[in-house]
C-alpha cells in the first residue's frame, strides 16, 4: 500500500521528543497557509477540531495526520513528506519552542502508485 504521508527520520525524532514532553496523543494537520504558512502543524488533542471537512491521510510517528478535504483535492496526486528544518515554524504548532519546524515536501505519485491510491479509495 502506498502511504499518502510519510515522515523523515528527523521528523520522527522530533515527534518522539514531543510525545515524551506532551504525551503520546498528538495530532497533525496540514495548514492551508492563512496564518501559519503551508506547514504540518502538531497539536494536542482538543486544540484543533477535526471534522467531516478533513481527510485522514495516514499516521506519522503513531500520530494521525489530517488535511482539509478541499486542500487534499489539490495535493491528492502527491505523497506528503514531513521533514524538519531549523528555525521557528508555525506559532500554533507544538515544536515552535524547540527551535525546529515541521516542513512539508511532496512528490508526485508514479502512475503505478496513483493506480494503487485510486484502487484503495
Amino acid at each position: 500500500m502506498v502511504d499518502k504521508v510519510i515522515a523523515t527520520p528527523a521528523a520522527l525524532a522530533l515527534i518522539a521528543h514531543l510525545q515524551h514532553k506532551y504525551g503520546p496523543d498528538l495530532i497533525f494537520h496540514q495548514s492551508g497557509g492563512c496564518c501559519d504558512n503551508s506547514a504540518a502543524n502538531c497539536y494536542l488533542p482538543g486544540e484543533l477540531t477535526i471534522g467531516p471537512g478533513d481527510t485522514h491521510l495516514g499516521d506519522i510517528g503513531g500520530c494521525p495526520f489530517y488535511i482539509s478535504s478541499s486542500q487534499y483535492e489539490y495535493w491528492k496526486h502527491t505523497q506528503l513528506i514531513i521533514d524538519v528544518i531549523d528555525g521557528t515554524g508555525g506559532t500554533f504548532s507544538l515544536e515552535g519552542p524547540e527551535g525546529k519546524a515541521f516542513h512539508t515536501r511532496s512528490r508526485v505519485f508514479t502512475d503505478a502508485e496513483w493506480a494503487e491510491v485510486v484502487a484503495g479509495g
